[in-house]
């Protein structure tokens, strides 16, 4: 027998889903041409049979899976369309993937869910109803080949893009069933798989987008070009909170290209040329008067006085406690205290700021590489003074985002801005390095003060950490703290969840003093995770030594309650040969943490020589992010968050001087270069029944397991960051 159907028309249905109050309904309640005229108000028509919002199948059985996440080279869409094609039940080498925009997402009622990329939530965050979407899709197919045959469904299975009839051996590809698929009713419930039975999820598959990167055919937003387009260089108020107060546009309006000088919002101006470099080399000569104000007073010296009194503050926010550390230190045997400090730091993405602006009275579109499109859409809208539906935002391929691209869309405002001052024609913003460099959202500075207590035998029986420092929540989304805690400042220190401590400590006490000087803080790739297990875990090595304890053996006796934490641990240090003589000059580190959900840890292996020359040999990493959807790009991962964690250990720092930053491009602000890059082992450990992220969790041991190796080279202990002020002279 057939599936039964109700009798109702395709509308019908969907009205009764929405009346029903399920809202998030996999994407089916319009196919995407109706989306796109609804959005657009062109009649044109997809030729793309749409099977589902995830799901377009053309008559030649290529598969286009629509992604909402962001591609900011961190296999994102790979990794998704793994997720939908193995659902699917499609031919792998003929999937290609494609961006729905946030504003067709918003006709069907949020279709696609989320399109927030941060957090390393693409994947765990959106990986069951992106299933769903590809396991309702086949479902379809399936339905629509059974009805051709007029046999029962359950007598049909498909495998490869193709659907077999099993008692006569008839067949049917996917590409000849598309369009019928379309226009059947979605079930209602859909069965995964069993993790046992995937057959792409887990394969190390090449990536989607490489080839297009390899050749120049990806376009990235830096690289758009529309008809009629002209560009536009923008100088901002050096001074954070500063506001523009005059310009001379006379000076400039007769150079060659100008077209036009603007004002942009009440911090900036603007030069919009014919060619970018026309447009920069005017706003260079261009006499600007900025009202600097009251930030011009900040310093870094004025901001470290601020953390100072903050480590010593007699109230702070608990963010973990347990028994009594107060009466516990008092009691120890032997007190151990330490304080470090971990400075601003910039994304420094290697594409600056950017977006291309069409704005009308009626409709504004813009083109930019964004971590959140629905973001960008919420941001393009309030600047274009339009509503959301007669709006929309085209996501283009980053040129790196490491969280800069996510909460913060001034740039997308700014483009809009400057477009509303030229109807009808597209403008294209682009930053300068500097102004991208002066003008961020920084990773957080703060401080910490920890006192560990030992006993008579070298147990650990108390710590206590004071974190002093800025608060991105309070700056960036107010509404996401708990009674004015700012919980995220807690990661890796929390009492369990994605950013649960690794240890079992009997009396603890973790708290923040809130400080937040004038810089614009943000998330920055793994956020504040990447100080606090350095702080955590260069501090547990102070302990062990303290202790006469080998740093292995300290942890894993405060391991216990934490298996899947040991388990990396262990890994790294039977991969690594910890207990076993290193090389001749090489010395080792450790470093294990929970973050966003993956255990994760490392072992460093380094060499100092007598004049303080560090050299980073091999860094062994575990990571057990539960389920692995594709091996090879998690080794990817891993080995790039190295270059991210290492290069803000040995570089990243940003000073501030008259209420602005110092650092103006990749002179003052360097990044690791490649013969510098140790070598990475990658040890993948998926333990299955939980989804991890991978692109941030490993930037939090790098630094931290290079530090305990240096110790274990020279005998001392760094604890102000970055490297390149420490002298590593062994002492």
């Amino acid at each position: 027998m057939k599936r039964q159907r109700l009798k109702i028309t395709r509308r019908e249905f969907l009205i009764g889903m929405t009346a029903a109050g399920t809202g998030f309904s996999l994407g089916m309640s319009l196919p995407m041409a109706v989306a796109k005229t609804a959005v657009s108000g062109s009649a044109e028509a997809s030729a793309t049979p749409e099977v589902n919002a995830w799901v377009g199948i053309e008559p030649d059985d290529t598969v286009i899976i629509r992604i909402a996440r962001s591609a900011m080279g961190q296999g994102t869409l790979t990794g998704l369309a793994q997720l939908v094609a193995e659902e699917l039940e499609c031919d792998w080498s003929k999937v290609t993937t494609e961006y729905p925009t946030p504003g067709q997402s918003l006709a069907r009622d949020r279709a696609w869910g989320s399109f927030s990329t941060g957090g390393s939530q693409g994947i765990r965050g959106s990986h069951d109803y992106v299933r769903k979407g590809g396991a309702v899709a086949r479902e379809m197919l399936i339905e629509a080949a059974a009805e051709s045959w007029d046999v029962p469904m359950d007598e049909c299975v498909a495998a490869n893009s193709i659907i077999t009839h099993k008692p006569s051996g008839r067949t049917i590809s996917y590409g000849k069933v598309a369009a019928a698929a379309a226009q059947l009713i979605p079930p209602f419930e859909v069965e995964l798989k069993d993790p046992a039975d995937w057959k792409l999820i887990g394969k190390p598959v090449r990536r989607l987008d490489t080839v297009d990167k390899l050749t120049g055919k990806q376009v990235f937003g830096a690289d758009l070009t529309l008809p009629g387009m002209l560009n536009a260089a923008i100088r901002q108020c050096p001074t954070f909170g500063g506001k523009l107060a005059s310009f001379d546009d006379a000076a400039v309006s007769k150079m060659p290209g100008v077209r036009k000088v603007v004002p942009v919002e009440d911090n900036a101006v603007a030069v919009v040329a014919d060619t970018w470099w026309q447009a920069k080399t005017a706003l260079d000569a261009l006499p600007v008067n900025w009202d600097r104000g009251e930030n011009v007073k900040v310093s870094s010296a004025s901001i470290e006085a601020m953390l100072d009194e903050g480590l010593a503050a007699e109230e702070a926010f608990v963010g973990n406690e347990a028994g009594d550390a107060g009466k516990a230190l008092a009691d120890a045997a032997k007190t151990v205290e330490a304080t470090y400090g971990y400075p601003y730091q910039n994304h420094a993405p290697m594409e600056p700021m950017n977006a291309t602006a069409l704005w009308t009275p009626k409709r504004c579109e813009v083109w930019c590489p964004t971590q959140n499109g629905e973001a960008a859409l919420e941001a393009t809208a309030e600047a274009a003074g339009l509503p959301a539906s007669q709006c929309d935002v085209y996501k283009i391929h980053l040129g790196g985002g490491f969280g800069r691209r996510g909460s913060f869309h001034d740039f997308a405002r700014q483009a809009v801005a400057i477009a509303k001052q030229l109807p009808g024609t597209p403008v294209k913003l682009l930053w300068t390095r500097e102004e991208d460099m002066q003008h961020g959202h920084y990773h957080p500075i703060t401080k910490a003060k920890l006192t560990g207590g030992l006993d008579a035998n070298g147990e650990l029986t108390a710590l206590q950490m004071r974190i002093s420092g800025q608060s991105i929540l309070a700056s960036v989304n107010p509404n996401w703290m708990q009674n004015g805690v700012d919980m995220f400042v807690f990661q890796g220190l929390l009492p369990d969840g994605d950013h649960g401590i690794s240890y079992s400590i009997p009396n603890l006490l973790v708290d923040h003093a809130m400080r937040n000087p004038p810089v614009p803080p943000g998330f920055w790739r793994g956020v504040n995770v990447n100080q606090n297990a350095i702080y955590m875990e260069c501090f547990i090595d102070e302990l062990a030594h303290a202790a006469g304890a080998d740093p292995l053996a300290f942890r894993r006796k405060l391991m216990a309650d934490h298996p899947k934490s040991l388990a990396v641990l262990d890994a790294v240090a039977k991969k690594a040969g910890w207990g076993t003589p290193a090389p001749e000059g090489i010395h080792r580190g450790l470093a294990v943490c929970k973050a966003f959900a993956s255990h994760v840890a490392a072992c460093a292996e380094v060499s100092v020589n007598d004049e303080g020359k560090l050299r980073i040999h091999r860094i062994v990493a575990a990571t057990d992010p539960g389920y692995a959807v594709n091996p090879q790009q998690i080794e990817a991962q891993v080995e790039g968050s190295f270059v991210f964690g290492l290069s803000a250990l040995l570089y990243g720092e940003c000073t501030i001087r008259e209420g602005g930053v110092e650092q103006t491009n990749f002179s003052s602000y360097p990044s690791m270069l490649i013969d510098e890059m140790p070598e990475v082992e990658v040890i993948t450990m998926p333990s299955g029944g939980f989804w991890g992220g991978i692109g941030e969790p490993t930037i939090a041991v790098a630094a931290p397991a290079v530090l305990n190796a240096i110790f274990a080279a020279t005998g001392k202990r760094i604890r102000r960051f970055p490297l390149k002020h420490s002298d590593l002279r062994p002492a």
